[in-house]
């Protein structure tokens, strides 16, 4: 490992990454290296890593580097590896952009949920085709001290359980993961969004993403909850034939999902780089035993 890592900073909608520049992809990233990155008094702070490596680069990605060149090794806080993440996509892009990788228009992006459609709009805003959302049956809890709520399961490459409550303050403090039954339902952990309405098709979420804690922002989980939320309103893009469109707030500003009749669902929302820098590689060896 060289004596410097190249590194960026970002956000969108305030879930915040590390950035690691890395196309073919020799930095050894292991969960410890990502969890003291990503530590808000020790490292640079961040919910998550988004580490750039070129798909055919990476054994994850080989197959998917004919459709996408750049795959999103996308780790969350704990170092922990993540199938996707919907804001970490829009920061992908807008690097990628930045250093010259690719152009405004559509881009493809490789992540462990698929290959992402992209698109740079010239006036900032990045559009992400998140797919399309599955939606398992059966009843699913979630809970909060003394109350208990019905959610909705819907899965967009990663799972979530959308419950609606009457305020966000009934979330708590979102520190450690709400409980949820059965257990069986989400096998490898789950992220929960809570929901309250705001107006017409505009409602305003708090998340617990697993292995982050609460974050200011989930992409996957914006869109989980338009999905979950036009459900509870009898609305069903591939029974109408009509586009159902949600504003979703979040602590960390605002994002639009868009589900489409034939079932892919958009997001489209900011992304900022706010700082670039290197690590000092002899730092992250002491920092990883």
């Amino acid at each position: 490992m060289s004596t410097r890592i190249a590194f960026l900073k970002g956000h969108g909608t305030e879930n915040d990454f590390v950035i690691i520049p890395d196309p073919e992809n020799v930095i050894d990233l292991s969960p410890a290296a990502v969890a003291a990155l990503c530590d808000r008094r020790a490292g640079i702070g961040g919910d998550g890593l988004l580490h750039v490596v070129r798909s055919a680069a990476h054994p994850e990605a080989r197959a998917m580097a004919a459709e996408a060149e750049w795959f999103m090794d996308y780790r969350n806080g704990d170092g922990s590896v993540a199938e996707m993440c919907g804001n970490g996509v829009r920061v992908f892009a807008h690097y990628l952009q930045r250093a010259g990788h690719v152009a405004e228009g559509d881009i493809a992006v490789a992540t462990r949920g698929g290959v992402k459609t992209v698109h740079i709009a010239k006036e900032g805003d990045i559009t992400v085709g998140m797919g399309k959302a599955l939606l398992p049956e059966g009843d699913v809890t979630v809970s909060v001290g003394e109350r208990s709520w019905p959610a909705r399961n819907v899965n967009m490459g990663n799972p979530h359980a959308v419950a609606f409550v009457e305020d966000l303050d009934h979330a708590g403090d979102l520190y450690t993961a709400p409980p949820f039954s059965p257990a069986s339902a989400y096998p490898d952990g789950v992220n929960v969004e809570f929901v309250v309405d705001r107006g017409l098709r505009h409602v305003a979420l708090r998340v617990h993403e697993r292995g982050s804690g609460e974050t200011r922002s989930c992409g996957t989980g914006a869109c989980a909850v338009a999905v979950a939320t036009a459900r509870r309103d009898g609305a069903d893009p591939a029974v109408t034939g009509t586009p159902a469109t949600y504003t979703v707030d979040v602590p960390g500003g605002r994002l639009v999902i868009t589900e489409r009749p034939d079932g892919e669902i958009e997001m489209t929302g900011p992304a900022v780089i706010v700082a670039e820098g290197e690590i000092d590689a002899g730092w992250l060896e002491t920092a990883t035993p």
